[in-house]
Parts: C-alpha cells; sequence; structure tokens
C-alpha cells in the first residue's frame, strides 16, 4: 500500500518593497518539505557594510533564504540549518567588518512552515507568522512572539507622539532619541533575556520557536512578513480567517494594492495605525497543506 506524505502546494507568492527606490529586505522560498518567509531587520548602521543586495539587512535574508532551500528536507533538523547559516554567515560578516557596532550586525525575522513524514511544524523567530486555516473553517495564527505587534505599535505611538507623524523630522532613523532607542533594543536582540533573531549568532539556534499544526484533510495557510501581518494586526481589515479566504478567492495582489492604500492614503503618517515606517516591506505565500 502506498503511503502519501504531507504535502505543501504553493497557490500564490508575492514580495513588494515598502519604498520601490529602496532594496526590499524580505526573501521567500519553498521545496518540497518547507515553505518560508525571512524578513530582514531594517539596518540602523550609519552606511552599508556588504556591497550585494542593495543593504545589510537583503544580504542576510538571501543567505538564510538559500541556505533553508537547499538544505531543509523531511528528515531536517530545522536548528542545526539555521546555526550553519549562522556560523558562515557571521565569519563571512565579521571577517570583513570586525569593529561593526553590535546594532548594525544583520538580522532577520522568519517564519516556516515544515513538512515531515508524518505532519506539519510551524518554525519560526520574530514577528513574521502563518495564519492557518482548516478544512473546518477553524483559523490560528502563529508567531515566535506574540506581544511583538502590540510592543512595537506602542513604541511606535510614542514616537508620533513626539514627533507629529511618521515622515516628520527625518522619520524614525532621522531622530536621534528615536534612533538611540532603536539601537539599544537591536543591540539587546541575540543576547540572554532580549529576542532572538536569525543573523551572527549562532546559538539563536537553540531558542527556535516550533509548533506542531493539526492539519487533518486538507487546509491553506498564508506564510507572511510582519509587513503583511499588519492587515490583521495592525489595521483590523481581516481575520486569521477571510485573511485566508480572500487570498485564496482574490489572490494576494490586490491584498497588496489594500494595504498600500491603507499605509499611503488612508493614514499616511500614523496617527490612526501607529508605526515606525509609511510602508513596510511586504511578502507572503499561500499554501494547499494535504496531511
Amino acid at each position: 500500500m502506498m503511503t502519501i506524505e504531507p504535502g505543501i502546494l504553493i497557490l500564490d507568492a508575492v514580495s513588494d518593497p515598502g519604498n520601490p527606490e529602496k532594496p526590499n529586505d524580505d526573501r521567500f522560498g519553498h521545496n518540497q518539505a518547507c515553505a518560508f518567509v525571512i524578513d530582514g531587520a531594517t539596518g540602523l548602521g550609519d552606511r552599508q557594510f556588504v556591497d550585494v543586495y542593495g543593504s545589510d539587512a537583503a544580504w542576510i535574508a538571501a543567505r538564510f533564504a538559500d541556505g533553508f532551500q537547499r538544505q531543509i528536507t523531511r528528515d531536517t533538523e530545522i536548528s542545526s540549518v539555521a546555526r550553519t547559516v549562522s556560523v558562515e554567515a557571521r565569519k563571512a560578516f565579521l571577517d570583513s567588518n570586525p569593529h561593526v557596532p553590535r546594532y548594525a550586525w544583520p538580522l532577520s525575522a522568519f517564519a516556516m512552515l515544515h513538512a515531515t513524514h508524518t505532519g506539519f511544524t510551524f518554525f519560526g523567530l520574530g514577528d513574521s507568522c502563518i495564519f492557518l486555516l482548516q478544512e473546518d473553517g477553524s483559523a490560528s495564527f502563529h508567531t515566535a512572539i506574540p506581544d511583538a505587534f502590540a510592543r512595537e505599535q506602542a513604541n511606535a505611538q510614542s514616537h508620533i507622539a513626539r514627533t507629529g507623524g511618521i515622515t516628520r523630522g527625518g522619520g524614525a532613523l532621522g531622530n536621534a532619541e528615536t534612533l538611540a532607542a532603536l539601537r539599544r533594543h537591536r543591540e539587546s536582540q541575540n543576547t540572554v533575556g532580549g529576542i532572538w533573531t536569525l543573523g551572527l549568532v549562532p546559538e539563536a539556534a537553540d531558542h527556535l520557536v516550533s509548533e506542531t499544526l493539526p492539519v487533518k484533510g486538507k487546509a491553506h495557510a498564508i506564510i507572511c512578513s510582519d509587513g503583511f501581518a499588519d492587515l490583521v494586526v495592525l489595521y483590523a481589515a481581516y481575520d486569521a480567517a477571510s485573511l485566508v479566504r480572500t487570498a485564496l478567492d482574490k489572490g494576494l495582489a490586490p491584498m497588496i494594492e489594500e494595504l498600500r492604500r491603507l499605509e499611503r492614503q488612508t493614514d499616511p503618517e500614523g496617527l490612526r495605525y501607529p508605526r515606525f515606517k509609511q510602508s513596510d516591506d511586504t511578502t507572503a505565500i499561500v499554501v494547499e497543506l494535504t496531511a
């Protein structure tokens, strides 16, 4: 009797830069055993240190995307691949830039759906996430840091209250007080007591968040960066179930257009929906899961 293993079918995928004139720091990838999104964190250094992909954030996201896509199988320990890629990235970056301040080290969030021989697992670090719609209509939300969105919105609201809006005073990176706070937070990442992310610290592989996804029959999911998740967690235009259903019915492209209208027309200064950037890099993959 033939055994059919759990399967991942890619239905749609979009990656759209928040600013068409700047590099897209997001990456996505997939193979027979996984599908994932990697969100490179906006650089906070005074300059770029790696001369490929347009930004250090895009460079680190691309390294992990390439490593995941090439190395992950149904039998792979995801933490082992994350550690290997991190060790290689650390050497490549710090050998050429040994004195870069910690806040300028490139890092990224990620969310992955991994298919083993028997089922599906969510893996993640940071604020990338998965919205899962089961065959019976129930829906769930999976991310490594559930309160990350609320905390960032609160911090952005403080910045906007002080400056008057997202684009005022040179934006978040142009405001000395906000930039200093962002750098302190970035320096604490990948340290004991801080947030763990993919980057130049191999020990982050020991802190991957994982969760078994109890798929029965057929299910659908959106794997996405926080930029796309804002349609739910910031703008409340959808809940988890309607987000996935709309992507299945209409595709991702019109949903990206809707997101950009909310960002650029409805609330360009973040007075109603507080955030640090008017528009964020936005990446999403729609998948069908067969148990």
